[in-house]
């Protein structure tokens, strides 16, 4: 019987040409490969290598085997990662860092679709802003991030960006028809130090700078504010879809939006349970119809 182990030294050594190169790939040492290549001639009856100057070369015989031999590990290696798909996908875990706004509005039907196809993988979920989310992906303690940027520039900082949508920024007021221009003066409600700093950029772009009175975290709480007269702000459509107050008009801002990105770390491919999330959230996102102005 034909042994797994020595076809795959016989198909290395055909495909790279050499024991030493072989032996790199497969990480054994030479004599071993050279061991392998022996017991397989003594299987077969057949001369499979012979000497070519300082290297070696396959005869027909081996030429003929090798190929046969790359189809059946092909085949058997696909059989395993078929397998160890199945069971990820069984057993598996995703454990995803996201702003809160992705959370609220894109990750649940995502995570019921999931829950649907695959009820077994559990998903663990950790709202944190997208520097402590890539954070978390190099030091492992997540999988898969979700995370936004306000240009179109895509960092070279070792991640893996997957572009997912384009946000729409909208200016919250109680006004109808409002403009950005038409609130240079009044008074401006942010968000923290660093949310804040896209919203500074785009109104000195803009020719002045907002006079800030208030300052919170929360989305329902800026809401609250504008809806109670104390002054305007700025929130993405995610924000929006998460939680809109009555009272509250919001018109998009058209030159400002945020991209946002899956974030992976390591080579691919991703876990099996990963890529079946990332596929759930993709239809997800699909779904989605453009936030609704007004209030």
């Amino acid at each position: 019987m034909l042994d797994i182990v020595r076809l795959r030294v016989l198909a290395a050594v055909a495909a790279h040409g050499s024991v030493t190169e072989a032996a790199r790939v497969l990480h054994y040492s030479q004599p071993s490969i050279s061991h392998h290549l022996a017991r397989l001639e003594a299987a077969t009856g057949a001369r499979l290598i012979q000497r070519a100057g300082r290297g070696i070369r396959l005869t027909p015989e081996g030429e003929l085997l090798a190929r046969r031999a790359a189809e059946i590990i092909g085949r058997v290696d696909a059989a395993g990662a078929e397998l160890a798909a199945q069971l990820g996908l069984r057993t598996g875990r995703v454990r995803l860092a996201a702003f809160s706004s992705a959370l609220s509005v894109l990750v649940p039907p995502a995570a019921t679709a999931l829950s649907r196809a695959y009820p077994n993988i559990e998903l663990h979920l950790v709202d944190a802003h997208p520097t402590l989310a890539s954070r978390q992906l190099r030091d492992g303690s997540a999988d898969l991030a979700i995370v936004h940027r306000y240009d179109d520039v895509v960092p070279d900082d070792g991640l893996r960006y997957s572009y997912l949508l384009d946000d729409p920024m909208y200016l919250l007021s109680r006004d109808a028809g409002a403009t950005l221009e038409g609130h240079r003066d009044s008074t401006w409600i942010a968000g923290c130090e660093n949310c804040r700093a896209e919203l500074l950029q785009f109104c000195q772009a803009a020719g002045f700078s907002p006079r800030i009175a208030y300052t919170s975290d929360d989305i329902v709480v800026e809401q609250a504010f504008v809806a109670a007269g104390l002054g305007v702000t700025t929130m993405p459509g995610l924000a929006l879809r998460s939680h809109h107050a009555d009272g509250v008009v919001a018109s998009e801002l058209p030159a400002f939006r945020r991209r946002i990105y899956l974030a992976t770390f390591g080579e691919p491919p991703d876990p099996p349970a990963t890529t079946a999330f990332i596929d759930a959230l993709r239809t997800a996102v699909e779904a989605l119809r453009p936030v609704r102005a007004g209030g």
